[in-house]
């Protein structure tokens, strides 16, 4: 397993989390409130969401240039 595929893993997989705790976070019942009031979900929600995205594309962008390599 080559370097690019070892740090294309880590980032998935804390894209993933980051994701996950976005989902757990939109459902507390601040966010629910705020996102009723204002349409749009808390700061720290949508930092866990735009990092994890980005997180999850890096991850699966350099396992899939690291398998595309071998």
């Amino acid at each position: 397993m080559s370097l690019s595929n070892i740090i294309g893993v880590v980032a998935a997989a804390v894209g993933i989390a980051l994701l996950f705790f976005a989902w757990r976070a939109s459902n507390a019942p601040v966010d629910q409130v705020s996102e009723a009031l204002t349409g749009r979900f808390t700061g720290n929600t949508m930092w866990y969401l735009i990092g994890g995205v980005i997180g999850a594309v890096a991850g699966g962008a350099l396992l899939l240039r690291g398998f595309a390599r071998v």
